[in-house]
C-alpha cells in the first residue's frame, strides 16, 4: 500500500555568495533596461492575480495571435474584431512582438513550464512515480519524497514531451526579433509582411532572470544552459553592432556568470576561460560605469582565486594586482562611494596575502596596513548597515593578518 507523508513547505537553500562579489550586478541592470538588443522578446513582468495567461511577452490590445501549440487564441478573437479598423492604419514597424505560443503577458508565472523547486523554466524535465509531478531533474534528485504532495518517490522518469514544449517555447521567442539588415519578417501563412518592434532586449532579460533563479536554487546546469543561450544571442547581435558598448558590457557580465556556473560545478579550466573572456570584453570599455568596474574586478579576482587554489601564486598575484589597479582608479574618481573603498581594501588584502605566501613579508604588511587605513577612514551611516557589516568583516581579517606571525 502506498505511503503518503504530511510535509512542511520545502525551502530550497540559495547558493552561498562569494567574497569576491557577483557578476549579477550588470545583469540586474540588464533586467531593467527596456530597449537593448539581446535577441528575442521575453521580459519579466509583475504578477497579476486577475490575469490567466502566463507569457512574459509584450501585449497589445489590437494584436491577436493563435498559439501554434494549443491552436487556441486565448481570447484574442474579440480584441481582433474590435481593433481591425485601427490595425489597418497602423504602422507595421510599431507592431509589438506577440508570443508565438499565445500566452498572455499579464503575469510572469510560467505555469506548467516552470519547476516549483527552483521557480525557473524546466530543465531536463523529470516525472516522479507514482505521483507524476514534474520538476527539473537536478532539483528532484535532492528529494526522497515529492515536495508537492509528499508521496514516496519510487522512481524518476524523463518527460521528453513536456521538455520539448519548453524548448519550443524558448525557440519560439528566439524567432521573434527584428532583423535590422533584412527589415521585414514573413507573417505565418504568407499573407503579408510585418516589421516587429525592436524588443530583443527582453529575451536576454528573461533568460538571465531564469538563470539567476536556477543558480540560487543550486540548479547549476539549468542556469548554465540559459546563460549560454543569452551569450549566443548577444554574440549574434554583435556581428552587426561591433561597437555597441551596452552589448559588450552585458556579454562580459553573462560570461562572468557562466564562469560562476563552471566554478560551482568544479570545472576550473572552463571557469577560467569564461572569466578571462569576460575580463577581455570589459577591459576594453570606458570605465565610467561603476557596475562595469565592479564586474571587471570580480572576474580578475576569481581567476586569481582559481590560480591560487592551483598553487600558481605568481599567476594569482598577477590577476589580483590587475583587479587592484582597476579598483584604485575607481576610488580616485569615486572616493565617496563606500562600496568601492571596501572593494579596494579587499583587493589590497588579496595581494598582500599572496605576497606573504611568496615570502615577501614586509611588502605584505604594507598592503595589510594600507587596507586597514582605507577602512578605518571610511564612515558609514546607519542606513548602510550591510556595508558596515562587510567593512567590519574585512577589517577583522586584516587585523588578524597583522597579528599573525
Amino acid at each position: 500500500m502506498r505511503k503518503w507523508k504530511k510535509r512542511e513547505p520545502t525551502s530550497v537553500s540559495a547558493v552561498h555568495s562569494q567574497s569576491n562579489g557577483s557578476h549579477s550586478s550588470i545583469s540586474k541592470v540588464l533586467l531593467q533596461r527596456p530597449r537593448i538588443n539581446l535577441g528575442g522578446v521575453c521580459a519579466p513582468m509583475k504578477s497579476n492575480k486577475n490575469s490567466s495567461g502566463v507569457c512574459p511577452a509584450k501585449s497589445d490590445k489590437n494584436i491577436s495571435g493563435v498559439c501554434p501549440v494549443t491552436g487556441k487564441n486565448n481570447g484574442a478573437e474579440h480584441r481582433n474584431r474590435t481593433g481591425n479598423a485601427e490595425e489597418k492604419n497602423a504602422d507595421p514597424r510599431m507592431v509589438p512582438a506577440k508570443c508565438p505560443f499565445g500566452y498572455d503577458s499579464g503575469t510572469f508565472k510560467l505555469g506548467p513550464l516552470s519547476c516549483m523547486i527552483c521557480q525557473a523554466l524546466l530543465h531536463e524535465c523529470s516525472k516522479c512515480t507514482p505521483c507524476s509531478h514534474k520538476f527539473c531533474k537536478a532539483c528532484i534528485l535532492r528529494f526522497k519524497d515529492c515536495p508537492l504532495c509528499g508521496a514516496d518517490i519510487e522512481g524518476i522518469e524523463p518527460d521528453s514531451q513536456l521538455q520539448v514544449l519548453v524548448d519550443r517555447f524558448i525557440d519560439g521567442h528566439a524567432r521573434i526579433k527584428r532583423s535590422h539588415a533584412a527589415g521585414n519578417a514573413e507573417v505565418p501563412g504568407g499573407k503579408g509582411k510585418v516589421i516587429y518592434e525592436d524588443v530583443s532586449m527582453e529575451r536576454g532579460a528573461f533568460l538571465v532572470q531564469q538563470a539567476m533563479r536556477a543558480f540560487r536554487s543550486q540548479n547549476i546546469e539549468s542556469a548554465k544552459s540559459r546563460l549560454s543561450m543569452c551569450a549566443e544571442d548577444i554574440r549574434e547581435e554583435l556581428k552587426s553592432s561591433e561597437d555597441n558598448l551596452d552589448l559588450r558590457s552585458q556579454l562580459g557580465a553573462v560570461l562572468g556568470m557562466l564562469g560562476d556556473c563552471c566554478r560551482t560545478l568544479g570545472d576550473a579550466p572552463s571557469a577560467i576561460t569564461y572569466y578571462e573572456e569576460s575580463a577581455e570584453f570589459l577591459s576594453k570599455l570606458p570605465r565610467k560605469d561603476l557596475e562595469l568596474v565592479h564586474t571587471l574586478s570580480v572576474s580578475l579576482n576569481k581567476i586569481g582565486d582559481l590560480r591560487y587554489y592551483e598553487g600558481d601564486l605568481q599567476s594569482a598575484r598577477s590577476y589580483y594586482a590587475r583587479s587592484l589597479d582597476v579598483r584604485r582608479n575607481a576610488v580616485k574618481e569615486h572616493s565617496e562611494v563606500a562600496s568601492q573603498v571596501i572593494d579596494l581594501a579587499t583587493s589590497l588584502a588579496k595581494v598582500a596575502d599572496v605576497d606573504r605566501n611568496l615570502g615577501n613579508e614586509s611588502i605584505a604588511i604594507e598592503g595589510f596596513k594600507e587596507a586597514i587605513d582605507c577602512l578605518e577612514k571610511l564612515k558609514l551611516g546607519s542606513e548602510q548597515a550591510s556595508l558596515e557589516q562587510r567593512r567590519c568583516s574585512v577589517l577583522d581579517f586584516l587585523h588578524n593578518q597583522l597579528a599573525y606571525k
